[in-house]
């Protein structure tokens, strides 16, 4: 699955576009796939990473490709198509589980571990795992998120406030913050530590528990406005999958720019992480009555997914009532 940086026809955008692969047909694995490929969309001050792809046990991308393909009959055996249709959050999480229990190099240990203090819950671990060289657990956080951007907002042009979910509820500022005061730091606390040692200590090394290593995965799609230009927020990764977003108002005018041949389909959600198979687009004239419809009919976004056969890449693109956002996060309290 490889992904290209291409200049965008209209406004002079920078385009993040995605393959349609072929190779891998089964939704969840397609959706694997993407997951492994698709960069964190920021970095968090003194906060390691993911674990790469080399780290899970693959030495490149065809290695991949051979054990996603080699899956097949494994995953069909599991409910992936309900997860399909369950909340987007639990679904990806429910895809790191089956990637760390089953990548060459490491081994899932435990899931949604909750931490006590006395009676009261202080938080949760997402994933607890290791590697097959080390059998000190590591705590990996996980979250996949979709924000837009908005060039007049609350801070600095380069804010994280300025990002918010097609809602209007969140930002990344808020989520950030979240994760950096709450969600990783629990991993530390005397009552974390109790309850790993309960767990592991005496299954995997028979010693007292090694200081626990905490991850984040943050992928996700960074949808920048089509009627202006906005700089990324600070932290973001540099290879941060991109989109569009435009005005509903706006749509004849984008479209006027695409290429005569450009198919669509739509995105709805759950399903908004790899591209649908090449036989789910259509003409976008044939698709997109119907969605600007949906955008009037139920004042709510809606995500199209274009495809350029030239190109043989596509382009995400959230189409936004013309009141859109009806409100917009506060900026995370100062600390």
């Amino acid at each position: 699955m490889k992904t290209e940086i291409a200049q965008w026809p209209s406004h002079g955008h920078i385009a993040c576009l995605e393959s349609v692969t072929a190779e891998v047909e089964h939704p969840a694995l397609r959706d694997i796939a993407w997951l492994l490929h698709t960069p964190d969309i920021l970095v968090l001050p003194e906060i390691s990473g993911r674990p790469s792809v080399k780290a899970l046990g693959w030495e490149n991308a065809s290695t991949l490709a051979r054990w996603l393909t080699r899956q097949r009959q494994a995953v069909e055996a599991l409910p992936w198509r309900a997860l399909r249709h369950s909340r987007m959050g639990h679904y990806h999480e429910r895809l790191w589980h089956y990637v760390l229990d089953h990548a060459p190099d490491t081994c899932l240990l435990a899931t949604n571990v909750r931490v006590f203090q006395r009676r009261n819950t202080l938080g949760e671990l997402d994933i607890l795992y290791r590697t097959r060289d080390d059998p000190a657990p590591i705590h990996l956080e996980v979250a996949i998120k979709f924000y837009l951007g908005l060039p007049d907002g609350p801070g600095e042009e380069a804010s994280l406030s300025r990002w918010i979910g097609p809602g209007g509820l969140d930002s990344l500022a808020l989520k950030c913050q979240h994760i950096a005061r709450h969600q990783l730091p629990i991993a530390r606390t005397p009552p974390a530590q109790q309850t790993l040692a309960h767990w592991l200590a005496p299954r995997d090394t028979g010693e007292p528990l090694p200081p626990i290593r905490s991850q984040l995965a943050l992928p996700g799609v960074l949808f920048y406005p089509w009627h202006a230009r906005l700089s990324p927020p600070k932290g973001a990764t540099a290879a941060h999958r991109r989109g569009l977003w435009c005005y509903l108002h706006d749509w004849s005018a984008l479209a006027a720019g695409l290429p005569c041949d450009t198919l669509a389909a739509c995105l709805e959600k759950p399903h908004w992480l790899a591209p649908p198979p090449l036989a789910s687009f259509q003409p976008l004239n044939d698709v997109i009555k119907p969605i600007l419809d949906r955008v009037i009919a139920y004042n709510a976004p809606q995500q199209v997914m274009l495809y350029h056969p030239s190109h043989d890449q596509t382009q995400r693109i959230f189409i936004m009532p013309s009141g859109w956002p009806r409100q917009i996060p506060l900026p995370p309290r100062s600390r």
